[in-house]
């Protein structure tokens, strides 16, 4: 009876896939499908949990096969992220007219990156003191003991690595390996790189600008090829949605969530007043919070269900040039600044908030001023280079409990319930990337508030 049900269960997907190809057919907003696949994959998600568990070999199969369409779909966004990130910002530097407001954009969209990453961590570290989070509440089963396990040698990596050493980590040494993202800094590398391709094409075109118009030309057609296969691939989104979203519910552990309910709890609130703190700094550059809000929807909905910062980059530029009036040379630094550096979810309340929750069991006077500083200054700072694929928030984690002589374990004791904290972490993420592209534009008189403005300019306009 087990393949008789694997069978039912994928005939259904099969049949929501074919109805949302026909909402295509007939021009449904690319929005409200997007809204429509995240409601249907929780439903469907629910209902194949309660009628065959989520452990169970009907589920197993099931989402074996919905994977398929699920990590298929951020499959083919990951592959885009390195030529993304390369083309873009190379690219915003054959657009620029003078380099004069290059210094400015750089230290903009880094400074709002590690300021709101810094403010976050003092959030997380306020959840923890007021839902009285403690260490010793956390229980260890199987798994998280395996976990541990695991995380003792991951440790390892990274335990002997001084703040110095992690920035020299960042250097490309071979950059056709960064391209292929095999380190877990590949992508802040690829921007270095990239940001001295386009240093040296501003020399270039000072001295030989018949060569430099050549190179532009060449790296503008770059960027209009991979732009279109952005294009084709976000058109899968509300099928990777709805198969992403299915496999949560499905597959989600509700009795750990019961068990750890209070740190989860803890979780959210805390990402929520970083996002209202967002919301703040849109108010204080002029822009209406709803109006974008309504804007960036589509794009936080794919980040939550996929838990991919790097993954949503594609829809994240172009959500920023398209519907939010963002300068293309700042959408494109910021877009890919933003999945390497200062991530607000992942980076910041995270680790902070851990930290916060371990420090008594060592002794430490967590209420000390000091110490609240010593862990947003270590967590600001250990932010850099963090990836934004999954596992990066436990990367993270590792580098500051470690900076911070603190046992690890406790990462490994909330694993069964990181996955439902970890979509929320990954909204967060890219949020603040594209708030960090709002906030430096308006600076430099670059935002176009008649696009912001316009309730018809959307990045799915075209899908």
């Amino acid at each position: 009876m087990t393949t008789v049900y694997t069978v039912v269960i994928l005939a259904l997907f099969v049949l929501i896939l074919f109805g949302f190809y026909r909402m295509q057919k007939k021009h449904v907003k690319f929005s409200n499908r997007v809204f429509i696949a995240l409601g249907v994959g929780v439903v469907y998600g629910v209902i194949i949990q309660l009628l065959f568990h989520r452990e169970s070999a009907v589920t197993t199969q099931s989402i074996d096969w919905i994977n398929i369409v699920g990590n298929g779909y951020v499959s083919l966004l990951q592959m885009l992220i390195m030529p993304l990130i390369f083309v873009s910002i190379v690219g915003a530097f054959t657009k620029l007219e003078s380099n004069k407001n290059l210094g400015k954009i750089s230290f903009t969209v880094l400074a709002t990156l590690l300021i709101t990453t810094a403010v976050s961590a003092f959030i997380g570290i306020m959840s923890v003191f007021l839902f009285n989070l403690q260490g010793a509440e956390f229980t260890k089963g199987a798994a998280e003991t395996a976990r541990i396990a695991d995380l003792a040698s991951r440790q390892e990596m990274v335990q002997d690595l001084t703040v110095p050493q992690q920035i020299v980590s960042f250097i490309p040494t071979n950059i056709f390996a960064d391209l292929s993202g095999a380190r877990a800094t590949s992508t802040i590398a690829v921007v270095i790189f990239s940001t001295f391709v386009g240093m040296a094409y501003l020399g270039v075109k000072r001295k030989s600008p018949e060569e430099a118009e050549f190179f532009a030309k060449l790296i503008q057609s770059l960027y209009k090829i991979v732009m279109r296969i952005v294009t084709l691939v976000l058109r899968l989104t509300p099928y990777g949605i709805v198969a992403l979203m299915t496999k949560v519910l499905a597959t989600s552990n509700f009795a750990a969530l019961l068990n750890l309910g209070k740190f989860v709890l803890a979780s959210y609130v805390a990402l929520g007043l970083v996002f209202i703190m967002h919301m703040l700094v849109l108010v204080g550059v002029k822009v209406n919070p709803f109006v974008y809000l309504k804007k960036v929807m589509p794009v936080l909905s794919f980040a939550f269900t996929s838990r991919s910062s790097a993954g949503a980059l594609p829809m994240n530029i172009e959500t920023q040039r398209k519907a939010l009036g963002v300068d293309e040379t700042t959408a494109n630094f910021a877009g890919s600044f933003g999945i390497s550096i200062g991530q607000n979810g992942c980076a910041g309340v995270y680790p902070a908030m851990l930290a916060a929750i371990v420090a008594p069991t060592v002794g430490i006077d967590v209420f000390s001023p000091i110490y609240i500083l010593t862990i947003i200054a270590v967590v600001t700072i250990s932010s850099f280079g963090v990836a934004g694929v999954g596992g990066g928030a436990t990367f993270a984690s590792l580098i500051v409990l470690g900076s911070l002589g603190l046992p690890v374990a406790i990462v490994g004791l909330v694993i069964s319930v990181e996955p439902l904290i970890d979509m929320a972490r990954t909204a967060v993420n890219v949020n603040d990337s594209m708030l960090a592209g709002v906030v430096t534009s308006r600076r430099i008189g670059e935002l176009d508030d008649e696009v912001l403005n316009d309730t018809e300019a959307t990045v799915t306009s075209s899908l």
